[in-house]
């Protein structure tokens, strides 16, 4: 329980009062048995149960010598620790941090560290801890990971829409090329309301949760992230995103989940600029047209066309590879009795083709790429999702799901700046992004009984990517065999 200033000894209302001076946080003092514990202590408003909620964080422990902080002996056991892989990716973090503690100032440091932690290493929420003590940032960066402060923290981030929306707002500035994608995961939990039964394509009769995700083509990462109910069908989810977010001056890419002509009337209706993936079954798809155009993409041969109709141009595109690929398993499936071979000819017209709708006057190369750049989003909405599967037994309600959403986007927002690094200097072809931190964590900070601290000796291919890559993370300074 929390005590007041008559039941505190003297010299823990004098270190109260000079700490509350100095601290931008509000704090609180408990006694647990004869000790003082401080704590920093705030409250926040619980939308579902309509009151407010206290949250706190531990700080350590108070004697008649000052403050033993929470994590001091912890630090003394161990004396080395990799460097070079958290201190690239707090390097890129300290670009949204600013906006992270104006949105979650008691909280701002824990996000940063776990998005960090699951950039490094995918491991569920009870392994984030002992992953964080082995990287050197948890030396330098105070935040708190114990299996209950996580729970206790995401319930906090989930539960406050507000601050994620503040700081939505911050990374869209400026974003003129978005990729709005929309996925789902199944859950069997009866605390989250927003899991519904909906569509999905193993057509399983179990609730689920929908999830949007927004991309930045222009800056190569994402800008948004939010739960909804799982029986939101895409163009309902469309008319929430048009309210919710201002897309005017923008270009929105969508895949062909959400292609129907009702979505492209609105989008029109809205004077919003689109490219949507079209269904094959659509009838303004002209498949008889022959495709004049041609150009490659990634070491694969394209075929293009485009005419003009009511919903704006349709462009239309056959991918060489693509059409021997689907040729060769749907004769595989008539072997096996599944397709019937008098139907090849209607659809072998279709065999490797694409067609996009858009209301954008442009060649047909730069819509497909638009279009291809999409594909980037996937990958992350498939690393999220894997995530997620690890971790659904700490997931048994909505407000921790919240946040822990928000935790993978900003892991995703920083691998995605890694990723355009190794872009910007020429290296995705060679080195992956777990290859590079991979490399990093080979470098160590080693701490001595004398205290002094030095660099371990860094790697010839550390010194090879750094330099490429123009990266600045070992001050020579601290090099130990320089």
């Amino acid at each position: 329980m929390g005590y007041n200033n008559n039941d505190m000894e003297n010299y823990i209302l004098d270190f109260l009062k000079k700490f509350r001076k100095e601290a931008k946080e509000p704090v609180e003092v408990k006694k647990i048995g004869k000790s003082y514990y401080l704590y920093y202590s705030t409250t926040y408003w619980d939308k579902e149960e309509k009151k407010r909620k206290k949250l706190s964080r531990y700080i350590g422990k108070i004697t008649k010598d000052g403050l033993i902080k929470k994590d001091e002996e912890r630090y003394k056991a161990r004396s080395i620790y990799e460097y070079g892989n958290s201190k690239l990716l707090y390097e890129i973090a300290k670009g949204i941090e600013k906006e992270l503690e104006e949105a979650f100032p008691l909280w701002y440091k824990e996000i940063i560290a776990m998005g960090i932690i699951k950039v490094i290493k995918q491991v569920p929420i009870k392994m984030m801890k002992g992953v964080y003590e082995k990287i050197h940032l948890s030396k330098e960066y105070e935040a708190h990971l114990s299996e209950n402060t996580i729970r206790e923290r995401l319930r906090g981030i989930g539960g406050d829409w507000e601050g994620q929306k503040r700081f939505f707002e911050s990374l869209k500035k400026g974003k003129k090329r978005i990729v709005v994608d929309l996925s789902s995961i199944f859950s069997y939990s009866r605390n989250i309301k927003i899991a519904e039964k909906g569509y999905n394509s193993k057509h399983l009769d179990i609730k689920q949760i929908n999830f949007i995700m927004i991309y930045s083509i222009d800056k190569g990462v994402p800008i948004y992230i939010r739960c909804i109910p799982g029986s939101m069908k895409e163009i309902k989810v469309m008319k929430w995103i048009i309210k919710e977010i201002d897309l005017e001056g923008g270009i929105v890419i969508l895949d062909r989940g959400f292609s129907s002509y009702e979505l492209v009337e609105l989008l029109q209706e809205k004077g919003i600029k689109y490219i949507i993936g079209l269904q094959r079954g659509f009838k303004i798809i002209n498949y008889k047209k022959e495709l004049e155009g041609s150009f490659s993409y990634r070491d694969r041969g394209i075929y293009s066309s485009r005419e003009k109709s009511k919903w704006g141009w349709v462009y239309l595109y056959e991918d060489i590879r693509m059409r021997s690929e689907e040729e060769i398993n749907y004769i595989r499936e008539i072997e096996e009795g599944r397709k019937k071979k008098e139907e090849m000819k209607k659809e072998k017209e279709k065999f490797g083709r694409i067609a996009l709708i858009s209301n954008l006057d442009l060649s047909e190369k730069e819509i497909y790429i638009y279009y291809k750049q999409r594909e980037e989003i996937e990958i992350l909405f498939d690393a999220m999702k894997n995530e997620l599967e690890s971790d659904k037994a700490y997931l048994q309600d909505e407000e921790g799901l919240r946040g822990y959403f928000f935790i993978n986007f900003i892991s995703m927002y920083i691998y995605s700046k890694v990723l355009q690094l190794l872009k910007e200097a020429e290296m995705i072809d060679k080195v992956s992004v777990k290859e590079l931190l991979l490399e990093l964590s080979k470098v160590y900070m080693i701490y001595y009984k004398d205290g002094k601290r030095h660099l371990s000796e860094i790697p010839k291919k550390v010194e090879e990517y750094c330099n490429k890559l123009n990266l600045n993370l070992f001050p020579k300074i601290l090099r130990s065999f320089d």
